[in-house]
Formats: C-alpha cells, sequence, structure tokens
C-alpha cells in the first residue's frame, strides 16, 4: 500500500463496545470509496481490552495504523498525536470513534475540498444528548462567539477534514492546552462548514466528563479570548467607582448633615464585596500564569508507547 490519500483519524478510549461498529463501518467505507484511505487509530491509555483490539486489527489489515500513548492524555493531545501520525497526502478526515460523527460523510466532505476548501467542518444542527448537555454546548458556543478575537463557527466541533498544509500547521503548533477546534479556526486558509444530525454513542458511555468538559471551555476561553484579563481590569474600575462614590457620600453627610454613616452590615458588605473581587482576579490571572508555566516546562505533549503500522510494530 503507498502512501495513502485520506487519512482517518480517530481518538479512542474505553471504547470496546463500539469498536466492532466503527471497525465494521470504516470497512464499509474504504471498500466502497475510490480514495485510497488508511485509519490511524489512538488508543489515549484504555483501561479495558481496547489496546488489544486495535493490535489484533493492526496485524491483520494494513489499512489500520494505531499509536498507542504511554497514558491517558485526554482527547485533544490523542488527536494531536494521531494528526502526527498520519500519512494521508491530500487531507486528514477527523472523527470520534464513538461513531457520533459518521464516517459517511467523508464523500460529501471531500467533495467540498476538491472545490478548494482547506477546512470542511461539521456543523450539528441536532444533537442526540441530555437536555443539560444541550443547553451548555449552545451557551458556551454563543459566549465563544462573542468574545473570541478568532472566528470559531458556531456549533462545530473536531469533526472535519483538514488538508494537508492544515494539517502541518497544526503539527507545528506545540500549545499544552490544546483547543483544536480554535487552533484550526487561527490558521485560516479557506473554511466551509457542512450540516449534519449528530448521531447519539453506538454502544457504551460516555468519555468527556464535566471536568473534562469544563477544562476543554476553559482553554477554549483562555487561549483564543482576551476578555478574562479584560472583565478583571473592568472589574476593578468598577469597584474603584462604587468605592468613590461611597466615599463622597460619607463626606457629604459629616459636613452637610453632621454624621457619619455607621454600621457593622456596611462594613462587612464593602469588605466581602472588595475581597471576593480580588480573589476573582487573582484566580482568571492564575489561569494565564498556570498555562505559561506548563508551556515553560517544555515537555513533549505525549509520549508513544507503540505504533503498529503495515502490520510491522514499532516501538
Amino acid at each position: 500500500m503507498s502512501e495513502p490519500l485520506i487519512s482517518i483519524v480517530a481518538p479512542l478510549y474505553n471504547e470496546r463496545e463500539s469498536f466492532p461498529h466503527l471497525v465494521s463501518r470504516l470497512n464499509a467505507l474504504m471498500d466502497s470509496s475510490p480514495l485510497s484511505i488508511e485509519v490511524v487509530l489512538i488508543d489515549d491509555g484504555s483501561r479495558d481490552n481496547t489496546a488489544q483490539l486495535m493490535q489484533q486489527l493492526a496485524l491483520t489489515d494494513e489499512r489500520y495504523q494505531c499509536v498507542f500513548l504511554a497514558r491517558n492524555y485526554g482527547h485533544q493531545i490523542a488527536l494531536t498525536a494521531g494528526m502526527a501520525a498520519a500519512k494521508g497526502t491530500e487531507a486528514l478526515f477527523i472523527i470520534d470513534g464513538d461513531l457520533q460523527d459518521p464516517p459517511e460523510l467523508l464523500g460529501e466532505f471531500y467533495a467540498k475540498f476538491q472545490e478548494g476548501y482547506d477546512v470542511v467542518y461539521a456543523v450539528r444542527k441536532k444533537r442526540k444528548e441530555g437536555f443539560f448537555k444541550k443547553t451548555a454546548y449552545f451557551l458556551f458556543y454563543r459566549f465563544m462567539k462573542t468574545i473570541s478575537y478568532v472566528d470559531i463557527p458556531l456549533d462545530s466541533g473536531d469533526f472535519s477534514l483538514i488538508s494537508r498544509r492544515v494539517a502541518n500547521v497544526l503539527n507545528q503548533m506545540p500549545e499544552e492546552s490544546r483547543f483544536i477546534r480554535g487552533m484550526r479556526s487561527w490558521i485560516g486558509f479557506k473554511q466551509i462548514g457542512v450540516e449534519y444530525e449528530r448521531d447519539a454513542r453506538v454502544a457504551g458511555d460516555a468519555k468527556y466528563t464535566f471536568k473534562m468538559l469544563r477544562r476543554l471551555a476553559y482553554n477554549g476561553i483562555f487561549n483564543f479570548s482576551e476578555f478574562p484579563i479584560k472583565f478583571v481590569t473592568n472589574l476593578g474600575m468598577i469597584s474603584i467607582g462604587i468605592a468613590f462614590l461611597y466615599f463622597i457620600q460619607v463626606l457629604i453627610k459629616k459636613y452637610f448633615f453632621g454624621g457619619v454613616p455607621e454600621g457593622f452590615t456596611a462594613l462587612l458588605f464593602t469588605i466581602i464585596l472588595f475581597g471576593g473581587i480580588q480573589l476573582i482576579g487573582l484566580g482568571l490571572i492564575g489561569e494565564y500564569v498556570l498555562r505559561i508555566f506548563f508551556q515553560s516546562k517544555g515537555r513533549p505533549l505525549y509520549i508513544v508507547r507503540e505504533i503498529i503500522r503495515k502490520k510491522e510494530r514499532q516501538s
């Protein structure tokens, strides 16, 4: 098998239930497509037998390349490892291993790619998820649209087809706190969205916990927006204004009405207000310092334990 035109990149974490369905649909896609396709599967430190299933597949079918990370690094880092390993000469097709992103849309995405678009991203017009999660995603994307200095499309995730030159640029970006859909938008080039209905998981449970989603949201907000720092500055200015007005009120009552307002409640309220504002400011600044701290270490984003390519193991 020569170098493929398209690489399908799919990170996996504890996906033994969905793995047979994923392989079946990918095989059907590759068998019916006239394109030369490879599949890059990334094991993100799975604790079930996902890695063993991947090994068996890659050692028997040369169309599959498998990357095994040394531990669980998270979805965005696993996706980064997959993009670095992908050999597709024309484009990379990024999907989720739980089949919420239907791989059968490759043909439609590739048609847009042939029209000259470097990034063809999916736009979710309907999600088969719980009300709370759908509402949280809806509000977050619109909040990001308002505050970000990069035009990140609404309701678009990592599901996309990106050209080889876009993939090369992404591979050169060493950001530790990664928000790939934002990085993809920052790069530029011609981009277009394709609407689709996001399917429910084909099997198993969702692997993105609330904590992981919050971290991803923080990476988007702090990496692609000046809002947090400006928020602290504006909050400080408002606080100074409130304090100044209160000071004027005290002076007026003292010199014109012969008394100064007294009361423990007012004092306590003032201390709590300004103390809370200072803690918020320190917390937001700390988020930036934390990212600088981790980036300055210069550690590799991930460590690969093993790669299986063309039926051969590579340590």
